[in-house]
């Protein structure tokens, strides 16, 4: 006698489909869609997601081991919450990190560096016209891209796969802190500063310029969590 089949048994767990899922879901995490707190079954949130639940507990399976969820045994799935402490330790991380992709970059030869610059610049005067016409979500989505191609185009797979996964976990602070900051324009200056080392060839002052950018914005945002009281992020 042949057992009925559940729909998700008859959707293929194709690469993806998890991949889909994977990104649907992290995207969900960082944009706060699922905030910091949020508890659910792994059905309910197929369903806001309008995907197979398949698909989407492979995914929640990967985005525990980078520490954005915890999938809890017959209760479902919570998103994980940063406390201002984290946000310290996930910052000098990235500090350390991103200067290394900076300098990686500026120590490439010039054929090589030259569309990384041309990339980064045409970033940079992205967040510059978001600025101008006061739309920050735009702002932010660039400068979040403009941080991950440094990541990308330094040449060290195991860097990028390290950053990626702690820069997930600091989007969410930056997007909720995203209008209680004063206008962004430091930023654009300094990611003048990191590009114009790189451009050079000038490995030390790529990574010192890439350092101090990500402890002005760590200095800028802790304080601002401490000040509006915001202990889960």
């Amino acid at each position: 006698m042949n057992r009925l089949k559940s729909p998700d048994s008859l959707i293929p767990k194709t690469p993806s489909l998890v991949s889909d899922a994977y990104r649907a879901m992290k995207d969900a995490i960082r944009d706060n869609v699922f905030a910091p707190g949020y508890q659910g079954s792994e059905q309910e949130i197929a369903l806001r997601l309008g995907m197979s639940r398949t698909p989407v507990h492979e995914a929640l399976i990967r985005l525990q081991e980078e520490g954005l969820v915890r999938i809890l045994p017959k209760r479902g799935v919570v998103v994980l919450a940063l406390s201002p402490d984290d946000m310290r330790e996930v910052y000098d991380v990235i500090i350390a990190l991103e200067g290394m992709a900076a300098e990686l970059i500026a120590a490439m030869d010039t054929h090589m560096r030259r569309p990384i610059v041309a990339e980064l610049e045409a970033i940079n005067a992205e967040m510059k016209t978001a600025l101008q016409r006061e739309e920050l979500d735009v702002w932010a989505r660039a400068d979040d891209r403009f941080h991950r191609l440094l990541i990308d185009r330094s040449g060290n797979a195991r860097l990028a796969r390290l950053v990626h996964t702690i820069m997930d976990q600091s989007h969410r602070a930056r997007m909720m802190t995203l209008r209680l900051r004063a206008k962004p324009t430091k930023s654009i200056k300094e990611h003048q500063s990191i590009v114009g080392a790189i451009k050079s060839g000038d490995a030390a002052l790529a990574c010192n310029h890439a350092q101090l950018h990500r402890r002005r914005a760590r200095d800028e945002l802790l304080p601002l969590l401490e000040q509006f009281g915001m202990k889960h992020l």
